[in-house]
């Protein structure tokens, strides 16, 4: 299995490597820059160096970046929503300096709008950033949400709506976060569960189509759409629900990233290696 976890980008970027490496993991996920931070410093062109190299000698791959919290692709303020894809297109660029595979990011929220009107936004939004970034090799990816609030994602039938909408399909995947799907309502704890959800997904909009699994125990009540992440195992998908999904046949070859708490020095270990002994196992 391709597994990870997401690493600080703190200090020199090329240093989150070094701690991907040491935690044993074969890919991984950064913000590469402040996600409470409209703008971050520009990457220095000899660290965007030293990061591809030192990916190289790690053998890190794929590396995905996700996208700073602020932005809102789908937000009925113009101010907001136009320095969202300002930032956005930005974000791409450092990306692509990096040598990173993906931008993972949350499909935004509609705010005191319609879902519909909040899917056009974003629709409109993609279009513009992937015309922008025409010849980029960096793919985006739309994460399931939790569906707390106003937020888009919570149901396929949004990223289907939103890719059957957009211009050039070629570089735009899902990424399918556990606990989020588990909290929107989709019971991962039970195979039937897990089975229905990846019906869904193949019909909506194609397993192939998931280029990256979050890896998260939930955290909270089916259906609560209380967005928070547990220890493998801890939490309410369980430790056979998370066994089944690492193992499902059309998930366990998609790269995996660990966001689980980070409540203490050994806690990214010891869930990298829980999910291990439950590969293997399975």
């Amino acid at each position: 299995m391709t597994l990870g976890v997401h690493v600080s980008g703190g200090g020199k970027i090329y240093e989150s490597l070094n701690r991907a490496h040491e935690l044993g993991c074969q890919t991984m996920q950064i913000f590469a820059r402040n996600p409470q931070q409209w703008q971050g410093k520009p990457i220095d062109k000899k660290d965007a160096e030293e990061f591809k190299a030192r990916r190289k000698k790690f053998k890190i791959d794929p590396v995905f970046i996700h996208i700073s919290y602020l932005i809102n692709l789908a937000s009925p303020n113009l101010r907001l929503y136009k320095g969202s894809i300002s930032a956005y297109i930005e974000d791409i660029r450092e990306a692509g300096r990096l040598g990173a595979d993906y931008i993972v990011t949350h499909m935004g929220s509609h705010k005191e709008t319609s879902e519909e009107e909040g899917i056009k936004r974003l629709i409109d939004a993609l279009n513009k950033i992937l015309d922008e970034t025409k010849g980029s090799k960096v793919g985006i990816l739309l994460e399931n949400t939790s569906g707390s609030g106003s937020w888009l994602g919570y149901k396929f039938e949004h990223q289907k709506e939103i890719i059957s909408g957009l211009k050039n399909k070629s570089r735009v995947g899902l990424c399918l976060d556990t606990a989020h799907a588990y909290l929107a309502g989709y019971d991962l704890s039970t195979k039937e569960g897990l089975s229905l959800m990846l019906g869904e997904i193949e019909r909506l909009a194609g397993i192939k189509l998931i280029k990256l699994i979050h890896l998260n125990d939930a955290y909270g009540i089916l259906a609560s759409h209380y967005d928070r992440h547990d220890h493998i195992g801890k939490g309410s998908i369980g430790l056979e629900g998370m066994q089944r999904i690492i193992n499902h046949p059309k998930l366990k070859n998609i790269p995996m990233i660990l966001e689980t708490p980070k409540d203490s020095p050994e806690s990214d270990d010891m869930n990298l290696k829980l999910v291990r002994k439950l590969a293997k196992a399975g």
